[in-house]
């Protein structure tokens, strides 16, 4: 609670002064301390009316912290942290120091809930903090509360709540963030990205970026060690990139062979590659250039060619027909049909 609402509840609460005990004022002379108590009574009078109005006026309002039951408190949604990848090692430090202090000291920010059997309240701000209460209870210390401060908040006002907590947090990835303002860009500002810089306070440029970062596929993701990894700025480019369809298919599909790496290098307790190192070869891989994949040419078993195929491009495809292989009709409408899969494979298909 702030210093002046602690001095403004406490005057209030303060007992009436002393009456005094039947010496009337003719009989002892009232003297200079005497003199001064009174006066003192007069301020403390005005001083309540003061604070009684400032009170009704909502210039000072009064907060209760709440001791709450984890169990009893949901998780809303339209947070950035993803509640689901917290655990004991990256909660480690709060849970130590709620053990420190005797209990959690910061309280979180919740709203009431309605309509739902099983929760009270919901938490605005302080995701970390209701997982390392719940946490704790279940691991021997069953009395540890979770403390909390009650608002009348809506969804948007929630978000921006959230989202000013969330920027003094380092835990919180660029991703996670970007991810939640594209979500709040169409939930809460009807996809109005002017609307939504303003009501942030943040530069358009910036979250227009973000937009464009919470975009990147998780198929594309997976080929990092961790979402957490991927940071604004170097990501910005790779969505960029995806942006051309000749570039996303090359990203695509080394990005396939990259997480497949990173599987097998945990799988062995290797380190995984880092994020520079993956970036660099995703941005890369539009500008390989693929080795010529072999012409195709059916033989009999003999040895004979059969048929083969002389050139492929965007205006069609040339086959030779050899004459003297002695193939029949079914052998060569095979080696047709193998001669068609063997371009689609190749990417020199009628179909690309």
């Amino acid at each position: 609670m702030a210093h002046k609402q602690k001095e403004y509840l406490a005057d209030l609460l303060a007992d009436e002064a002393p009456e005094n005990s039947g010496t009337t004022e003719a009989e002892t002379p009232t003297s200079f301390s005497d003199q001064r108590a009174e006066r003192m009574r007069g301020t403390t009078l005005l001083g309540r009316e003061s604070a009684l109005a400032r009170l009704a006026s909502g210039e000072v309002r009064q907060v209760t912290q709440l001791l709450l039951d984890p169990s009893r408190v949901r998780i809303w949604p339209g947070n950035a942290r993803i509640y689901q990848d917290l655990n004991e090692a990256n909660c480690r430090d709060l849970i130590d120091s709620i053990l420190a202090e005797g209990g959690q000291k910061v309280p979180a920010i919740v709203r009431r809930v309605e309509g739902d059997a099983d929760h009270e309240y919901e938490v605005i701000a302080g995701t970390r903090r209701h997982f390392a209460v719940s946490w704790l209870r279940h691991n021997s210390y069953p009395d540890v509360a979770f403390v909390a401060q009650a608002a009348v908040l809506d969804d948007e006002a929630a978000f921006r709540l959230a989202d000013l907590e969330n920027r003094a947090r380092k835990d919180v990835s660029d991703l996670e963030r970007a991810r939640n303002y594209a979500e709040a860009l169409g939930e809460h500002y009807n996809g109005q990205l002017t609307r939504m810089a303003e009501r942030l306070r943040l530069s358009k440029g910036w979250l227009s970026k973000m937009i464009k970062v919470a975009g990147i596929e998780d198929g594309v993701l997976a080929a990092f060690a961790s979402f957490s990894d991927v940071q604004l700025k170097p990501a910005y480019a790779l969505a960029q990139a995806l942006d051309i369809d000749t570039s996303a298919r090359a990203i695509r599909a080394i990005a396939s062979v990259i997480a497949a790496e990173q599987a097998e290098r945990r799988a062995a307790s290797e380190p995984p590659y880092t994020f520079a190192d993956v970036l660099r070869r995703l941005l890369d891989a539009p500008h390989q250039r693929k080795a010529k994949p072999e012409p195709f040419r059916h033989t009999t078993g003999a040895g004979r060619a059969t048929l083969s195929v002389l050139s492929s491009s965007r205006q069609g495809v040339t086959l030779r027909l050899h004459a003297g292989s002695g193939a029949d009709n079914d052998t060569l409408v095979n080696a047709f049909r193998q001669a068609l899969d063997h371009l689609d494979e190749t990417g020199q298909g009628l179909k690309r």
